[in-house]
């Protein structure tokens, strides 16, 4: 711990991925918050069907997927036994889990383990609430109107205000995120799109896609949305490594970054995967009571991937990367 005033990107960089950082601990984000990849194997086959319908797009048996912020390999796992009910015959996968904590034990020996994306990759890339946890600034509109960079103590969380912003972040809050007013809070994204641009130009050809929850330019949070979690409760965010810090994605400042892109609700995503939430029909539970059962169970846990107010409202960043002779 110290008593060190730090902007908070620099906090949370070394709250999270320094030695001793929250993503360094065992048990994993699994142990602290539920995604999607947690809720429901539903969504391990909807990307399992969205590697298939990719591979399909680039004419190829043999297509690489790409885990971006892999947690401890549980989608790529789960996609990997999804694959023969998605269609995947004789389609060989290259799967790599992208992330910073050592390699769990048990994981099957399919996936490879990397620490940064491979590049010239052919298939999928897929990055599953990963864009929030990259650490940003954040800023405070002074009494004076003046944007100033809001500096923490990795001790307590305490804060107060820094110099003015200035530079590119100055210029990333004009365009994305304008002050509304004395007292108003923005974080600022720009390590976010460089991030995703990187991650989007190791893929040679295929699609990426990007998870999270999401602001847009025309509805951003006036006081910001960074927090903290711990134990799967929202708690004060601290940067000593005690728990997430985690904020809203400016998704659309990605998607430009990147060259553009397509941003659309989860729930619209996973519904054109085959996700619907809808219930199974009555005649099935005298037909086949098991079986309904099973639907029903299945069916629950559909309505929580897409529900409003819920993981549902999560934005899907879709970047195709695939020439329109391949289609």
């Amino acid at each position: 711990m110290t008593d060190e005033w730090r902007g908070w990107q620099e906090a949370a960089e070394t709250a999270l991925y320094g030695d001793g950082g929250f993503y360094r601990s065992p048990e994993g984000p699994a142990g602290h918050f539920r995604t999607s990849v947690h809720a429901s194997p539903l969504f391990a086959s909807a990307v399992a069907r969205l590697l298939v319908r990719t591979a399909r797009e680039l004419g190829t048996d043999s297509v690489d997927l790409v885990d971006l912020g892999a947690g401890r390999g549980e989608l790529l796992t789960g996609v990997l036994a999804a694959l023969p009910a998605a269609g995947a015959d004789g389609l060989a996968v290259r799967a790599y889990a992208v992330e910073l904590a050592a390699r769990p034990d048990g994981l099957d020996p399919r996936i490879e383990w990397v620490t940064e994306p491979p590049s010239g990759t052919r298939g999928l890339l897929f990055a599953n609430e990963w864009l929030d946890n990259v650490p940003t600034d954040v800023a405070e509109t002074d009494a004076d109107g003046v944007d100033r960079y809001v500096l923490v103590r990795t001790a307590d969380g305490a804060e107060r205000l820094g110099g003015p912003v200035s530079g590119a972040d100055a210029a990333w809050l004009r365009r994305w995120w304008p002050s509304a007013g004395p007292g108003s809070r923005a974080e600022i994204g720009l390590p976010r799109d460089e991030a995703w641009a990187r991650a989007v130009a190791t893929l040679a050809e295929g699609l990426a896609v990007a998870v999270d929850y999401a602001h847009v330019r025309e509805a951003r949070p006036p006081f910001g949305t960074l927090t903290g979690f711990r134990s799967g409760r929202e708690v004060r965010p601290v940067p000593d490594g005690s728990c997430d810090l985690t904020s809203h994605v400016a998704l659309d400042a990605c998607a430009t970054a990147a060259g553009g892109g397509t941003v659309l609700p989860q729930r619209e995503a996973l519904h054109g995967l085959g996700i619907d939430g809808g219930r199974p029909p009555l005649a099935l539970a005298s037909a086949d009571p098991a079986g309904y059962v099973r639907a029903l169970a299945s069916a629950g846990e559909a309505a929580e991937l897409t529900a409003r107010g819920g993981l549902g409202d999560f934005g899907w960043l879709m970047h195709r990367r695939i020439s329109p002779a391949c289609d």
